[in-house]
């Protein structure tokens, strides 16, 4: 019996870059694209006052009802727009003012 050697030479495995990272970078590239088109910063209301700012309140009256004194807790979202041409600064923190049996 003869014996035969034979070499075997590994194959040279191309290193590529992982394909998932390539993906997930290119997701995310489209993700911050959306997020600053769909995110086009505040509505922008349409100005009534000209030379003044003018504070406008979505709603003037919120009417709850009868409730308990010392009841659940009500919490009201109140959306205020400066309507005017100038920018709208507080000096001092706004009230709500809170009237009963109105």
């Amino acid at each position: 019996m003869a014996r035969t050697k034979t070499k075997f030479k590994p194959k040279k495995v191309k290193k590529s870059f992982p394909i998932w990272l390539i993906v997930t970078g290119i997701g995310l590239v489209l993700v911050a694209i959306w997020a600053l088109l769909s995110s086009g910063g505040p509505d922008k209301a349409t100005i009534e006052v000209t030379g003044a700012p003018k504070l406008k309140v979505e709603q003037d009256v919120y009417d709850y009802g009868d409730l308990k004194l010392g009841g659940a807790s009500v919490r009201t979202v109140v959306k205020v727009t400066n309507v005017g041409d100038q920018p709208l600064r507080f000096k001092e923190a706004p009230y709500i003012e809170v009237l009963e049996g109105c």
